[in-house]
């Protein structure tokens, strides 16, 4: 069964292959990372540890039974007064499996209770129908249309996750 996981600073060969190896998959449906992210990578996943341990972002990658591929990363960003940004993607090779949305749920409950959030924010491509399958069977609500970085058109979501009581149920 996949393991979804913490990021570190060992995942970084792993997290690069993923990425690499999924380019063009992901540039269907979201913005290309450009060249320099891949020259970059490795000062960018420091920073990224660095903002982990600073508390402003938590990182996650979901890990294959062979323990070293990855199939997908579930981050949560931009963290402000409870609140966070959800963004994903998956591995083309393990798409349609229900594995993203057991992964996305997996981070909410992180978010409630280990993270102590009270809301997520999301958005996605409105083109890209598992993004908001996804989004949907964990609890997100469409809130209205936005512009995505990439020019495309896409939609906006937020997910309530309660109270401490809602925190204690894992909601």
């Amino acid at each position: 069964m996949p393991e979804l996981q913490r990021l570190r600073a060992d995942h970084a060969p792993a997290l690069l292959a993923f990425e690499r190896e999924n380019r063009a998959w992901f540039a269907r449906t979201i913005s290309d990372r450009g060249d320099a992210y891949f020259a970059d990578f490795p000062a960018r996943h420091r920073a990224l540890l660095a903002y982990q341990d600073e508390g402003t972002d938590h990182f996650h990658v979901l890990v294959a039974d062979d323990g070293t591929t990855i199939l997908g990363r579930f981050n949560l960003m931009d963290i402000t007064d409870g609140e966070a940004e959800l963004g994903f993607r998956m591995a083309e090779s393990a798409t349609g499996q229900g594995l993203a949305t057991e992964a996305a749920q997996a981070v909410c409950h992180l978010a409630a209770t280990t993270y102590t959030l009270t809301s997520l924010r999301a958005q996605s491509n409105l083109d890209n129908l598992a993004s908001h399958t996804v989004l949907t069977r964990v609890g997100f609500t469409v809130t209205g249309e936005t512009v995505l970085r990439n020019g495309a058109a896409g939609r906006r979501y937020v997910k309530g996750l309660g109270g401490p009581e809602g925190r204690a149920a894992g909601l």
